[in-house]
């Protein structure tokens, strides 16, 4: 039988959902989360799963997901349709709480699996790069000085790439700081993604 192109992403994302590379290092048994098809409109690279997320194996399925999700303006039905959106974390695990939050994602997922994986969404029109690693990752050396700094440039990636704030409860501070991120972002974050999903060019 002839290996699809959707069939050859469905095998390495049984093989990603089975890792455990990252095994001896994480302070639970792994439980690699996210979500991919051939046809998504939207790629989501965010930082890697929480606590919540991590018992639930539902990508976004916290108080960060309700927010980005009313940020993008979709419903969770939408959301959650994998030929819509592709949720590829660079961490797949949750990595253990630090002293002021979650750990950072380990560098391991990315190295191992990440060119991989993303050489099959092809039909990927728009990408969001949530948070600082998804940004150092995805923007390489035009990533800013920080992360506001990057923010703040938007628009100067092009119409296919967005930057955004991690839309964790933790950030209230730095919304309530940067008010242009709702009045200026957000308005274009919306109409990118309703013409991705409805597969026009913006």
């Amino acid at each position: 039988m002839a290996v699809t192109k959707s069939t050859a992403l469905e095998a390495l994302l049984r093989d990603i959902r089975s890792c455990t590379l990252c095994a001896p290092t994480l302070p639970h048994p792994p439980r690699p989360v996210l979500a991919a098809s051939v046809r998504a409109r939207i790629l989501i690279v965010g930082q890697a799963p929480g606590a919540r997320v991590h018992a639930s194996g539902v990508p976004w399925s916290d108080a960060s997901g309700t927010r980005l999700r009313a940020w993008l303006g979709v419903d969770d039905a939408t959301f959650y349709d994998a030929s819509k959106f592709a949720i590829v974390p660079m961490g797949f695990c949750f990595p253990g709480r630090g002293p002021s939050g979650d750990l950072p994602p380990l560098p391991a997922c990315a190295a191992r699996w990440h060119r991989e994986l993303l050489g099959h969404l092809s039909s990927v029109r728009l990408t969001l790069l949530v948070g600082q690693y998804a940004q150092r990752f995805g923007l390489g050396d035009a990533y800013g000085p920080t992360l506001t700094d990057t923010l703040v440039r938007w628009s100067d990636f092009g119409p296919r790439i967005m930057p955004l704030p991690h839309p964790s409860p933790r950030n209230i501070a730095w919304f309530k700081r940067n008010p242009w991120f709702d009045a200026d972002v957000l308005p274009a974050l919306r109409e990118r993604v309703s013409a991705a999903l409805a597969g026009r060019e913006k």
